[in-house]
C-alpha cells in the first residue's frame, strides 16, 4: 500500500523503495502435496506487486467477498544490489536481510484460475496481500539453515526450515536473476511449508524468525 516502507527490527526505515516481490510456488514438497500440486521441474515464479505490501506489525485485513482468504509463511529475503544473470556468490551478497511474510492467497479464486490455466495474479496480487514483518541484517543469520515458525491462537501452524526448501534461497536468487533483474528494494518470498489454511477473523498470528525476530499481529 502506499505507506508501506521497508524497516529494520529496531524500528529504524531501510532507505530503499519497494519495487517488486518475486515469490516462489511449490518450494516445499510436502506443501505442494497437502495442495495436491506436482512438484515443478524448475523454480515456479510470480510477482505481487508493491500495492500489495502491508506491515505485518498491523492487524491483517483481506478481501471479504471472494472466497477463502489462506495464510502462507515465508521467508522473506530483501535484497541490497541489482543483480542480473548474477552468479551464487554475488546472489549471497546481494542478500540485505531477512524478515517474514505472509503470503495470503484467494485459495477459491486460485484455484478456478488453475482449472483454466490461467495466471494467479487475481489470487495473489490484491492490495494488502502480502503482510511483511520488519527486516533483520543478513551478518545476523550464522547457523546455517534458517528456521521459522507461525503460531495461530497459541497452537503450531506452520513450521518451516530453509533445510527443506526445494530450491534454496542462494541458487534461488541467482535463478531469477537469470530471467529478470533485481533491484535494491526488491523482496524474494521463498516459499511456504506445509499447514496453510485459511485466515478467521480474531485470530492471533504468531511469528517467528529464528530467536532474532518476533512478531505477533491480529486478524480484523
Amino acid at each position: 500500500m502506499p505507506d508501506y516502507q521497508h524497516h529494520w527490527k529496531d524500528g529504524t526505515p531501510v532507505h530503499l523503495p519497494l519495487g517488486k516481490i518475486v515469490c516462489i510456488g511449490r518450494n516445499y514438497a510436502e506443501h505442494a502435496k497437502e495442495l495436491n500440486n506436482p512438484v515443478p521441474d524448475e523454480p515456479l515464479l510470480f510477482i505481487k506487486p508493491a500495492t500489495s505490501a502491508v506491515h505485518l506489525t498491523r492487524p491483517v485485513d483481506f478481501p471479504r467477498d471472494r472466497g477463502e482468504v489462506h495464510f502462507e509463511t515465508e521467508l522473506a529475503v530483501l535484497i541490497g544490489r541489482p543483480l542480473t544473470n548474477a552468479s551464487a556468490s554475488e546472489a549471497e551478497a546481494a542478500i540485505l536481510g531477512y524478515g517474514l511474510a505472509l503470503d495470503l492467497t484467494l485459495r477459491d479464486l486460485q484455484s478456478r484460475l488453475k482449472e483454466k490455466g490461467q495466471p494467479w495474479e487475481r489470487a495473489k496480487a490484491f492490495d494488502g496481500a502480502c503482510p511483511l514483518s520488519p527486516f533483520v541484517a543478513a551478518e545476523k543469520f550464522t547457523g546455517g539453515n534458517i528456521h521459522f515458525t507461525l503460531d495461530i491462537d497459541g497452537s503450531r501452524q506452520q513450521t518451516g526450515d530453509t533445510h527443506d526448501m526445494l530450491n534454496p534461497v542462494i541458487p534461488l536468487i541467482a535463478h531469477i536473476s537469470s530471467q529478470f533483474t533485481l533491484l535494491p528494494g526488491d523482496v524474494v518470498l521463498t516459499g511456504t511449508p506445509k499447514g496453510v489454511g485459511p485466515l478467521k477473523s480474531g485470530q492471533t498470528l504468531s511469528l517467528e524468525l529464528e530467536d532474532l525476530l518476533f512478531v505477533e499481529t491480529k486478524v480484523v
